[in-house]
């Protein structure tokens, strides 16, 4: 007998970009210089006073589960950068600490969509947040979004979409793929179009902290009953100890405990008490000098991929992703990207992973490598394009 999957693990999509980072593992493994650009996470280690801190955790026996909340001190501090970097007064009680970025968009997506019910987000966007649906027997209302709104989410696209079944909507600022900021008129623009529907807002500030030539608003500026997803891993550079946040509406507070007591009980205790470190001042010099580091990257790769023919028609202001239309060079996106893989040993995403718009005329760099690299990458690219055949 032919044992069965669910219904919902069959409709969740696999990250086709894992294809790719496999061969180019095994590239790798077989001693070529595979230069990776596909993966969305930052190539600095930890910085060291965080390591110290969780060093310090593990020594003082900081090991038992915190409380679902996550751990007071920790909520207290991420309160005071409110305060300190957005002029917002947040209670420290609002505040939820979470397994990653994804703990938090969990929590909200379970508590704010019914099965059948769907929030509107802009395609192409980040594909877990879809899928963070699809599990809990919602759905994502994907609204194509190009350059003309800067893929992102406006007023008359919430106007046009919005349908019986749709509860709220999720935005990113900065985006992923794009890179794209959301500016305070336009959270307030949104905000305002959300709330006469009775629908929630929910924004992805995970990459707040990561912007470039501008500081980014907090949705929390505008919108004090929004639901904010954050996380310690772009900006504080924490991706492996997977930690993160959620600032949501007092009265939503206790049911979102009781969801994270049952999901999955606490977040990380050791991650929580080396996050302490992440607000003092010697590890924001680090972080903001590394923010000096991805805006010199963007600066470099932005006008080199636009002279090889790519089209990047909005310049990312914020996250460290070049969202690129290579439709000059013909074919398809992903077979564009195994081209590079194989002849070039350079690995970037192809559009298929972030939606459905225009997916197959797109790819994403991370530039996420040091300058040296992502020179030697353009230099690698511009010969691949040479015998690249649609």
């Amino acid at each position: 007998m032919t044992k069965s999957f669910s219904a919902r693990s069959r409709a969740i999509e696999p990250f086709h970009v894992m294809a790719l980072l496999a061969r180019a593992n095994q590239l790798q493994a077989a001693g070529h210089d595979v230069i990776h650009l596909e993966i969305g996470e930052p190539d600095f280690t930890t910085a060291e006073p965080i390591v110290q801190a969780g060093q310090a955790a593990l020594a003082n026996g900081n090991t038992r589960y915190t409380a679902a909340r996550g751990l007071p001190e920790l909520r207290e501090a991420i309160a005071e950068f409110y305060a300190k970097r957005y002029a917002v007064n947040i209670d420290p009680e609002r505040i939820m600490i979470t397994p990653g970025g994804s703990g938090a968009l969990l929590l909200t997506s379970a508590l704010l969509v019914d099965p059948g019910k769907h929030w509107l987000m802009a395609d192409p966007g980040y594909p877990c947040n879809r899928h963070f649906l699809r599990l809990i027997e919602g759905a994502a209302q994907l609204v194509p979004a190009g350059p003309q709104t800067r893929y992102q989410l406006t007023p008359e696209l919430v106007d046009a979409h919005w349908t019986q079944d749709s509860v709220g909507a999720l935005v990113a600022s900065p985006a992923n793929p794009t890179g794209t900021v959301l500016h305070r008129d336009e959270l307030e623009a949104l905000s305002r179009s959300l709330s006469t529907r009775g629908g929630h807002l929910v924004v992805d500030e995970i990459y707040h902290g990561l912007t470039y030539g501008l500081d980014a608003a907090s949705v929390l500026e505008v919108d004090d009953e929004a639901f904010v997803l954050n996380s310690f891993s772009k900006y504080f550079g924490m991706t492996g100890w997977r930690l993160g946040w959620l600032v949501a509406p007092s009265e939503a507070i206790p049911e979102l405990e009781k969801l994270a007591q049952n999901l999955y009980i606490s977040a990380p205790t050791i991650a929580q008490h080396a996050a302490l470190a992440c607000f003092k001042p010697d590890a924001i010099e680090i972080f903001e000098a590394r923010r000096t580091a991805f805006q010199q990257r963007r600066d470099f790769l932005l006008p080199a991929l636009r002279a090889l023919g790519f089209k990047v028609e909005v310049e990312p202001e914020g996250a460290f992703y070049l969202y690129a239309d290579m439709s000059a060079f013909g074919g398809d996106a992903y077979a564009f990207c195994q081209h590079f893989i194989e002849t070039e040993h350079v690995a970037f995403t192809p559009g298929l992973d972030f939606g459905r718009y225009r997916a197959g005329q797109h790819v994403r760099f991370a530039y996420t490598q040091s300058l040296p690299r992502l020179e030697e990458a353009v230099t690698r690219i511009a010969r691949g394009l040479k015998t690249w055949r649609p």
